[in-house]
Parts: structure tokens; C-alpha cells; sequence
């Protein structure tokens, strides 16, 4: 099992990669034709901008599995392991919840849409709102199997503070233990 999700977070890289390289071919090709030659590409644009919200969506599927989104853990990092556990598990079930919603309405979203067709592209508008269904679904999966192993026990008490640290302190001689 362990493979198969290696093999799709390694899929969902390549992915993001090929469509940050459409993006750039896009837009700087559009460009060039426009500065340079007095023309461009008429879906240039349009499909640029759903490649960068399938990109952004994406991508959250992979900052969620590596628990890589900013938060603030000011109040959990005081409680007790069992506050930690009993914060960890609610703000789970509130993503939970909250992914159920963006997948069902972006189902619902993608079937209104399925028949109407983008004004430069042709491509059916549906396909722009099928990534929150992809996101959703993804997100469902991964907070489900994060709840399963705290009611089992596997995590840790030092890893029930799911969020990153900013940036600038992840990197930080303080933040690594005086390592870097």
C-alpha cells in the first residue's frame, strides 16, 4: 500500500512540474509572439490560468500529506499531550468536514458547468472545477488515515502539532537544534 501512495504523491509531482512548464511555455511564448512578431496564442491565457489552479490544487494535496501548511500552534504547543491529541483529532474532523464540502460543491459545480464551453480553449468549463473534486477527495483520504492513527496511537506526541513553522524559522541554527 505503502508503494501505491508513493507512486501517486510521485505522479502528482510530475504533474505540477509539466503543467509549471506548460504555464512558462504559454506565457513566455505568448509574449514573444506579441513583443516580437505582432501576434500570439489566442488560449495562452485562459489555459494558463487553469493550469496554475490545477498547480495550486495540487499541490495542497502534497503540503497536506507533508504537513507543510502554516498554522498557528501558539495555544496546542502549552496544553498537555492529551489536549494536543483532543485539539489534533477536532481540528481534523473540521478539515474533514470542510473537504466533504469543497468536494461535493465542486462536484456539483463541475456537472452544472460539463456542457458549457470555455470562449478561447473550447474545453468544457467542468474540467476547471474538477480540481477541488481531486483536491477534496485527496484530502478526505489523507485526513482519514491521520484520525485513524491517532485513535490507534501512532502518532506521536511530538507530532500532534500538524503545521509547519514559518519559513524563515524552519531554517534557522535555533529552529534545527543548532543544526542545519
Amino acid at each position: 500500500m505503502k508503494a501505491v501512495v508513493n507512486a501517486y504523491f510521485w505522479l502528482l509531482r510530475a504533474v505540477i512540474a509539466a503543467l509549471l512548464a506548460a504555464m512558462v511555455v504559454l506565457v513566455f511564448g505568448n509574449v514573444v509572439l506579441r513583443y516580437g512578431f505582432n501576434s500570439g496564442i489566442a488560449v495562452s491565457e485562459e489555459l494558463s490560468r487553469w493550469l496554475f489552479v490545477w498547480m495550486v490544487f495540487l499541490g495542497a494535496i502534497i503540503g497536506m500529506k507533508e504537513h507543510a501548511h502554516l498554522g498557528v500552534d501558539s495555544l496546542v504547543k502549552i496544553l498537555p499531550p492529551g489536549g494536543r491529541k483532543l485539539c489534533y483529532g477536532l481540528s481534523h474532523l473540521l478539515m474533514l468536514y470542510a473537504s466533504i464540502l469543497l468536494t461535493e460543491g465542486s462536484w456539483n459545480q463541475t456537472m452544472l458547468n460539463w456542457d458549457t464551453v470555455a470562449p478561447a480553449s473550447g474545453l468544457s468549463v467542468g474540467l476547471f472545477y474538477a480540481a477541488g473534486i481531486v483536491f477534496g477527495a485527496s484530502s478526505c483520504v489523507i485526513i482519514v488515515h491521520e484520525l485513524y492513527r491517532l485513535a490507534t496511537g501512532q502518532i506521536a506526541d511530538a507530532d500532534l502539532i500538524a503545521i509547519s513553522e514559518s519559513e524563515e524559522l524552519a531554517h534557522s541554527p535555533d529552529a534545527a537544534g543548532g543544526k542545519l
